[in-house]
């Protein structure tokens, strides 16, 4: 049996007026926001399901559900701490993380260092670690229409034990 395990985590938020729009733990100024139960960090979203994905954890409705008033308005980077505290418990250790953001705007160039940054300290890894990416989809779909945002992850985890 092989000590790696590779993980893929998908989410999507609608993009609405009078939220704070967090993406990868940084509030970007922007005119929306994304809905959701939490501060609904599609990126951090994403990169929960990739890691719980790869180690059989379930998923982050199943860790978190929506229907638990102790996550409304929660920072999502709270909860990708404590999954990569489950993760360590079970004997895993993060390898790496690839996460890609699929937004028409605004552009998020400039922030996605300190998302980086901000992913790796709640799982306590170096930002080496994770590469985040972002991409139009050049004005298709609900994401290209600005109706929304989404989020894909891949990744690779290491067994320790």
């Amino acid at each position: 049996m092989t000590s790696l395990r590779i993980g893929h985590g998908y989410d999507v938020h609608r993009l609405v007026e009078g939220r704070k729009l967090i993406l990868g733990g940084v509030d970007i100024p922007w005119e929306k926001g994304l809905l959701g139960h939490s501060d609904a960090d599609v990126l951090v979203h994403a990169v929960m399901d990739a890691l719980t994905g790869a180690a059989r954890l379930g998923d982050i409705g199943k860790l978190f559900p929506d229907t638990d008033p102790a996550y409304a308005g929660i920072s999502s980077l709270k909860l990708l701490a404590e999954v990569g505290r489950l993760l360590g418990e079970k004997g895993f250790a993060v390898v790496n993380i690839d996460a890609t953001l699929l937004a028409q705007a605004p552009k998020v160039g400039p922030y996605k260092q300190q998302m980086a940054e901000n992913i790796a300290a709640a799982l306590g890894i170096s930002p080496e670690q994770v590469n985040v990416k972002a991409t139009t989809e050049e004005g298709l779909g609900f994401t290209g229409d600005g109706s929304g945002m989404a989020a894909h992850a891949v990744v690779l985890l290491e067994i320790t034990r």
